[in-house]
């Protein structure tokens, strides 16, 4: 490949991570077999480098590569723990490994290239894409799925970070309950401006994920994680003698109302999280992603063009702004916003609700839930602020920092 002859393919995959990896497997599930394909990333993902949670019905596809499910949780404020069951869905732990191993070798059955090099330039004529790889290399591409990190349109209403510390604990003896995993857990200490939780999802009775996460506008430095950690085993009660940190993992995922392009040109699509496949009211991705894999494979394998459906309902993202903008101005406090949810509807309910697949009528219940006046006050001052955006120049968005 050079400037005077670049490489000529049918679809190209921008990024290695998650969102490629899904797309790589769906891929091969579908049979697709008769495109040229070449996957443009730095770095060779492999082994375990992040964890993935999430809820849905067991599944044939995915369940081969769990850590561990649980079909109870527990949901716990200073006031009450609460157990919820969560049937006929299951609440499941997927790490990176066997996502990356099932991707590597849907890569070898799909016969795809490798370019281990960042894409810099994309040119999109509308009959195809011309992509400048860093090491000087071009690759003209029909369609391209870009799942690089990518900042949104414009800057958001609110703008919030969900940013968590992980260890991985073994125990040398028996300490954690593997039929169930902690949900929510807001007995941590609340910031000024925000929301904290901490979780527990435990692979068997010695060994678990134990992790402190922030709803909250910036992140802690690299103490205020250990710190935060540390005093959550502490109110776990888990002997600090008798643990050993494994293995640790940090995060930052963007929780805001701005507005992600999943198509800014006709043939660049967007996928994963720079497509709009995070919630903004949660952070989650991964059932998001997961969808948008497979919906790019049917669609390829039936010869239309690549391009899934929304992530999420355009009235979801309205009611994620009116949340967020609750929260961030203080009227509704985030462990009673989210107690008062699974308080006064079924579990198996908020958690289809937090995954866009809800009905209108299931979601006038949600909102009955809540505190009418704050979201109120939110609805409105959400509407004043989309009519002075719309008077306005548009604002550039702030970057997503990196993981401390």
């Amino acid at each position: 490949m050079t400037d005077s002859a670049p490489l000529d393919i049918d679809l190209a995959l921008l990024g290695g991570g998650g969102a490629a990896s899904l797309l790589l497997a769906a891929l091969d599930r579908h049979g697709v077999r008769d495109l040229r394909i070449a996957i443009v990333d730095p770095v060779r993902r492999r082994g375990q480098d992040r964890t993935w949670a999430f809820w849905g019905h067991p599944d044939s596809d995915l369940d081969p590569l769990l850590s561990a499910s649980w079909q109870q949780v527990e949901v716990a404020t200073a006031a009450r723990r609460r157990v919820l069951d969560l049937a006929p869905l299951r609440y499941a732990m997927l790490r990176s490994g066997p996502v990356y191993d099932r991707a590597a070798e849907a890569e070898r059955r799909l016969n795809a290239t490798r370019i281990v090099a960042p894409a810099e330039v994309l040119r999109d004529d509308g009959a195809r894409v011309l992509v400048r790889t860093g090491d000087g290399r071009h690759i003209r591409a029909g369609w391209v799925l870009d799942s690089r990190p990518r900042p949104p349109a414009r800057a958001g209403r609110t703008t919030w970070l969900q940013h968590f510390r992980g260890w991985w604990l073994a125990a040398d003896r028996p300490v954690f309950d593997p039929t169930r995993a902690v949900l929510m857990d807001f007995r941590t200490p609340q910031p000024p401006r925000g929301v904290s939780f901490g979780y527990v999802l435990p692979v068997n009775d010695r060994y678990a994920l134990v992790e402190y996460t922030e709803f909250s506008p910036a992140l802690l430095d690299d103490a205020g994680y250990d710190a935060a950690l540390a005093s959550y085993r502490d109110l776990l009660g888990l002997d600090p003698a008798g643990l050993r940190v494994r293995e640790v993992e940090n995060g930052v995922i963007p929780m805001t109302d701005a507005p992600f392009p999943a198509r800014p040109t006709p043939r660049v699509v967007r996928i994963g999280t720079a497509g709009g496949a995070t919630r903004p009211s949660t952070g989650f991705t991964f059932s998001a992603m997961y969808r948008q894999a497979d919906q790019v494979a049917c669609a390829l394998a039936a010869g239309r063009p690549p391009v899934p459906a929304a992530a999420y309902p355009r009235r979801h993202r309205w009611m994620d702004a009116v949340a967020l903008r609750a929260l961030d101005r203080g009227g509704m406090g985030g462990p009673h916003f989210f107690d008062r949810l699974f308080d006064r509807n079924p579990a198996e309910r908020v958690l289809r609700f937090l995954d866009g697949g809800t009905t209108p009528a299931e979601e006038v219940s949600i909102m009955n839930s809540t505190r009418l006046l704050p979201m109120i006050a939110a609805t409105a001052g959400d509407a004043a602020h989309r009519v002075r955006d719309r008077l306005r120049p548009t604002r550039p968005a702030p970057a997503v920092p990196p993981a401390v």
